[in-house]
């Protein structure tokens, strides 16, 4: 079977892992935490950086330290891993799902226009003129590697006092193109907190572990309080706040750090099999490789398939056939707005993700992967049926 996507071990992790299990440090604590929060930093230029257990974990933590209050409405677009939807509801909170681009990324335009026309701001904070809601928040999205272009979001936000937030779950690697006189911006360094996730299926594993970035000194030693259970005094167990086990072990951390000391090999083999796949599926007339957008750079954490034909796609008969050739594939997830907690929502102006739903599949693209089975996805991708 050629996996969709898993870890590539190739550099220290069993010298690491030995390193714990010698030691007893195979918990909460121990000095690869600090080590992979100082390889974090130094590797997206972000201040700080606050090892957690999950990504999800840190989209909650991130929501909190933003204010989000229940009953209050963040915007999100429908598109992503359900994670942030989740971490959205943890906080009793409710999303306003929003339409995506051509990119799988939230649909900028789509998401300005109903902050201008749909909402008003009153007393410094912005309210949901249909809900009467307040909207103290929005999480973007980085999905597959592919930014979201931030500048008209961050200035509207700002003018709305609305905090932001980047999902970079995917994303570790992307980075923004700027001008060769500024400073290289990588993803979640630009929002108020960034989450990353180092689940076993991203670019770079820890086996499951994600982390905050954030830019102020304030808020990172808040979250690092809040994922130590709130502890204000730790011999006598004095807790003057809710808090949360949301630290990550040493052993996580151990795997973390040799994958991100692997990281420029890693994306380099990432990025030349995109290309592979991408001029091998150029001259097909029913498909294409999804691009990344022109102003970042892309980790190219998984290659998706765009079946290009405007008919009735059936999916599910597409994944048998790759099945069948022990490849294995999915599809994109299922629009968060249609699934069943979220159907009493609200969402804006919907359309293009509806439409691509079924026309989209996700490729093998781990960095494992050889050419010659590249070139067999390709074989299977050229005999596929598309329409119904």
């Amino acid at each position: 079977m050629i996996p969709l996507h898993e870890p590539t071990l190739i550099g220290n992790e069993k010298k690491y892992i030995n390193e714990c299990l010698s030691t007893n440090w195979i918990s909460t604590s121990g000095k690869f935490i600090n080590l992979i929060e100082k390889k974090i930093c130094d590797y997206t230029g972000s201040k700080y950086a606050i090892a957690v257990n999950s990504g999800t974990s840190a989209l909650h933590i991130g929501l909190l330290l933003s204010n989000v209050k229940p009953n209050d409405e963040i915007i999100v677009p429908t598109v992503s891993f359900i994670a942030p939807i989740n971490a959205i509801k943890y906080c009793d909170a409710h999303p306003v799902f929003m339409d995506v681009n051509e990119f799988l990324t939230i649909d900028v335009n789509k998401t300005i226009e109903f902050l201008e026309n749909q909402t008003i701001t009153k007393s410094g904070f912005t309210y949901n003129k249909k809900t009467k809601k307040k909207i103290s928040a929005m999480v973007v999205v980085h999905v597959f590697g592919n930014l979201v272009d931030l500048k008209s979001l961050v200035k509207i936000c700002k003018k709305k006092n609305i905090e932001l937030i980047e999902d970079s779950a995917e994303s570790f690697g992307s980075y923004y193109n700027l001008r060769a006189s500024d400073k290289i911006k990588h993803a979640g360094t630009i929002g108020r907190f960034g989450c990353l996730s180092f689940n076993g299926n991203k670019t770079i594993t820890s086996g499951g572990g994600g982390a905050i970035l954030t830019q102020n000194k304030r808020l990172a030693k808040k979250a690092r309080y809040l994922i130590t259970q709130s502890k204000d005094n730790p011999i006598k167990f004095i807790h003057n706040n809710i808090g949360f086990n949301y630290k990550m072990t040493n052993l996580h951390a151990a795997i973390g750090l040799a994958q991100i000391e692997c990281i420029k090999k890693l994306l380099t083999i990432k990025k030349r099999n995109h290309i592979f796949y991408r001029n091998k599926v150029l001259g097909l007339e029913d498909f294409a490789i999804l691009n990344k957008p022109v102003f970042c750079e892309s980790n190219y954490w998984l290659n998706l398939l765009r079946i290009k034909k405007n008919c009735k796609v059936n999916i599910d008969n597409l994944i048998k056939v790759f099945d069948k050739y022990k490849i294995q594939v999915r599809p994109l997830w299922y629009l968060n707005h249609l699934q069943t907690p979220f159907k009493n929502c609200q969402s804006y102006k919907i359309t293009y993700a509806n439409k691509i739903l079924d026309k989209i599949l996700c490729l093998p693209s781990s960095a494992s992967l050889t050419k010659n089975q590249i070139t067999k996805v390709i074989h299977v991708i050229k005999k596929l049926r598309i329409c119904d």
